[in-house]
């Protein structure tokens, strides 16, 4: 078996952020989306692993997975040049994944399990397709399903006024070698792309097996600030651990589980995690609460900051409290003012003055 993961796209609902670097790339918990992504599938034993990337940044995802080394797995990269659709990238990936079945995976999607039980059953019941369901509140936002009682599903809709169901599409997928032939049997739909959801429903329609499974753990499509932050909360409370590698002076308390790298130092503060603190940071006279992580290279002076991802770089300075924000890369913030609470998402490179 063979995995896919869609890499491309612009990352609009990230934006600044995403102006400067792929959506993928955004760290949880100090740690790039895609590669726990990669971390779940290769977990299930899939070793071969395609990655659609884009014209925009195509080449900043490869320099950060390389050619997968590190998970002991082999990377080939398949030019996507237009967002055209989910089915549209399977499309583009013909020639890698071949005759083989496949995870498709939305590389900026988590799940609170990983993927071996799903793609056991797959294989056990010979399915085409199999794909993972969510129970939401805002189904009308999704790609929803309608399912018999055993599990088969029905019929399949994108965004749909009238929801069948509150069952979501988590941006997980499993098939056999014939969505190929059921994507060449599809038409674009009105927004201009081939939706994956026509493609499982020309499935059904073509008589193969489709079935579903209930996903009970959380999921997460962090393509959104307020997503992300909820992410890396949920994150450092669940895979969270205490390691102090770094240097904690007498004046400084860490309370909980907090990961502090080698070469950072925390100076008269407080850190009560879970908290996760990168490589050559310095926080002097500072209080970090729970549900932070906080890049390589960070200045953090007389400042509060909680529930925040604040990512390589960056320096804040004499901020009263920082709370709900997602900072980026080489930012610097700078209090002037009596403002007592800051919510805010900058993009790289920028200089705020508050």
């Amino acid at each position: 078996m063979k995995a896919l993961i869609l890499s491309g796209g612009k990352g609009t609902r990230l934006r600044p952020l995403t102006y400067s670097g792929a959506k993928q790339l955004v760290p949880v918990a100090n740690r790039p989306i895609l590669f726990y992504c990669i971390d779940n599938i290769v977990n299930a034993g899939i070793k071969d692993i395609g990655i659609i990337i884009s014209p925009e940044t195509g080449e900043e995802i490869k320099e950060a997975v390389g050619n997968g080394k590190q998970w002991d797995a082999k990377i080939t990269y398949i030019p996507q040049d237009a967002p055209a659709g989910l089915a549209h990238a399977v499309k583009a990936a013909r020639g890698f994944l071949k005759n083989s079945p496949f995870v498709m995976y939305l590389g900026d999607n988590l799940i609170g399990t990983d993927i071996k039980k799903f793609v056991g059953d797959f294989i056990k019941k010979k399915s085409d397709a199999l794909i993972l369901l969510k129970e939401v509140e805002n189904p009308k936002q999704f790609g929803v399903a309608e399912v018999s009682g055993n599990g088969r599903i029905i019929r399949l809709i994108e965004k749909p006024e009238n929801p069948p169901s509150n069952l979501a599409l988590v941006g997980v997928y499993i098939f056999s070698f014939r969505i190929h032939k059921a994507i060449d049997r599809i038409s674009p739909s009105k927004r201009g792309e081939l939706e994956i959801t026509d493609a499982i429903q020309e499935l059904i329609y073509m008589g193969h097996h489709v079935k579903s499974s209930l996903l009970k753990t959380w999921w997460l499509d962090t393509g959104k600030k307020d997503d992300l932050l909820t992410a890396n909360a949920i994150v450092l409370d669940e895979w969270g651990k205490k390691n102090i590698r770094g240097t904690v002076d007498k004046l400084s308390k860490v309370l909980g589980r907090v990961m502090l790298n080698k070469n950072s130092i925390i100076k008269a503060s407080t850190i009560r995690g879970p908290v996760v603190i990168g490589e050559n940071t310095v926080i002097e006279n500072s209080f970090i609460g729970p549900h932070t992580s906080i890049g390589d290279d960070v200045r953090i002076i007389n400042s509060s900051i909680e529930h925040s991802v604040i990512m390589n770089g960056s320096e804040v300075l004499d901020i009263e409290r920082l709370e709900e924000s997602l900072i980026g890369r080489r930012v610097k913030i700078v209090k002037n003012s009596r403002h007592k609470a800051l919510r805010l998402m900058l993009g790289d490179d920028s200089v705020m003055e508050v």
